[in-house]
């Protein structure tokens, strides 16, 4: 009787897995295990809204795996020593993981195969199963090792032949006597509240999402995926991240529509983020390009964005959002680093990890390299570019419903006035339990021109 190993991390999902697809097909019998690891739960990583969404994530998985004559093992602590568990006591001779870029991934994937070795098993790493575009497999000439420009990397992904999406396997079987523990409480994982609007987690409920979005919505993304009060975007990237919705999969279902074509790149986006952390690890927590920047300590005003009350609407209405839900608009994010970044002239790196606080969908990669991007000192080719809050606002809510939606302390201002509520009358503005603009636009503006010198 054989037995192979299908270790699950951030690829929560029975379809186009091709982890647990050669790991089924490799063995008579199959042990699919998620292991709930000490080193990052000590981190805080795992925040309030991410505990929420992976339980619902891995509960969901268990039942699947249950149709399939299977469970979900899960155990916890040190995933080395959880995975050697279970190859001595089932003679497992074939351990498969999904390959990973950020600093702490690798690392556990170079000490699951040293140990592995000593004890004459194999580790089979799968780099298609979390990005579409595996990490390497597409490089610029010269002999470099990454691309750091987007759109030559963009050309290159979209010529690259995709694999073709895998079915879930027929049937799994487990070895007998194979213990585990109960699956996970939030709470065991993350202790705090999680925030009102939080979505739910999970394979069928990613696949379902998938779904709806490709059949009624995709074509008209490329028209719509800035605008903040139509909210038209497909709302699958914590479902992406945590690996329950297959993003080959997405581009493969995509069609060729403009707005599909729209929504694929930003799949590539995903990927590319991706190559740029598997190249240059330390990125996550140090400038990708660095500018010389002197950020500015102002705690303060650190904590009226971070709780949505810096007096600019469209800015405060995105970190509500992501308070209220656990999620933010793309567009959103983009004018809200601006402006801790570009206006106040605060580090990245606190913008960085509020947002991983709170983000369901709050990814290493993508979080950091994006914060990045919009601070200058990543891929960006332009890195002295500045959003102006208040032309955002006009361009992408004219009508201010976004803002409404979200700070409903102004829901009474109508229509593009509620961007700007400083300029209604004093009586107006004194019943408003709302703060005044802590900077003026240009005067940030000059700060942050003058420190990049």
């Amino acid at each position: 009787m054989s037995v192979s190993l299908a270790l699950f991390t951030r690829d929560l999902r029975v379809h186009d897995n091709p982890m647990l697809h050669t790991a089924a097909d490799a063995a008579d019998h199959v042990i699919p295990l998620f292991v709930l690891d000490d080193a990052i739960l000590r981190t805080g990583f795992p925040s309030p809204n991410r505990a929420a969404f992976l339980v619902d994530c891995l509960t969901d998985l268990d039942a699947t795996l249950r149709e399939l004559g299977a469970r979900l093992i899960v155990r916890r602590g040190d995933p080395v020593t959880e995975v050697l568990d279970l190859v001595t006591h089932h003679a497992i001779t074939d351990v498969h993981l999904s390959g990973d870029v950020s600093r702490y991934a690798r690392q556990r994937q170079r000490r699951l195969g040293d140990a592995l070795d000593e004890h004459g098993a194999r580790l089979h790493l799968h780099d298609d199963v979390i990005t579409a575009v595996a990490p390497g497999a597409v490089t610029p000439t010269g002999n470099r090792d990454h691309f750091a420009v987007f759109t030559p990397y963009l050309r290159r992904w979209t010529e690259l032949p995709k694999r073709t999406p895998l079915p879930p396997p027929h049937r799994l079987r487990l070895p007998p006597r194979v213990t585990a523990h109960a699956l996970p409480d939030p709470g065991a994982i993350s202790r705090g509240s999680t925030a009102p609007d939080l979505p739910g987690g999970g394979e069928t409920t990613g696949r379902d999402l998938l779904g709806t979005w490709l059949r009624d919505d995709v074509t008209g993304y490329a028209d719509g995926h800035d605008d903040l009060a139509g909210d038209r975007t497909s709302r699958l990237s914590p479902h992406l991240h945590f690996g329950t919705v297959s993003a080959t999969e997405a581009a493969h279902r995509a069609g060729r529509s403009a707005g599909a074509r729209e929504f694929v790149s930003q799949l590539a986006w995903r990927d590319f983020h991706h190559q740029v952390l598997a190249a240059r690890p330390a990125c996550s927590t140090h400038d990708y390009r660095s500018r010389g920047d002197r950020w500015r300590h102002a705690p303060d005003e650190l904590r009226a964005w971070q709780e949505g009350r810096t007096g600019y609407p469209v800015v405060d209405a995105g970190m509500r959002q992501l308070l209220r839900e656990g999620w933010m608009h793309n567009r959103a994010r983009l004018i809200t680093a601006s402006f801790l970044t570009k206006t106040l002239y605060l580090d990245w790196r606190e913008g960085a990890r509020h947002f991983l606080r709170h983000l369901t969908d709050g990814d290493i990669a993508n979080n950091q390299l994006n914060w990045q991007w919009v601070a200058g000192t990543g891929t960006d080719t332009r890195p002295n570019r500045v959003l102006n809050p208040l032309r955002q606002a006009d361009r992408y809510d004219p009508r201010g419903d976004y803002v409404r939606r979200y700070l409903p302390e102004l829901r009474d201002i109508p229509g593009p006035e509620v961007h700007r509520p400083w300029t209604l009358p004093d009586h107006q503005r004194r019943e408003l339990d709302y703060p005044d603009p802590i900077v003026d636009l240009a005067e940030g503006r000059e700060r942050f021109l003058a420190a990049r010198g």
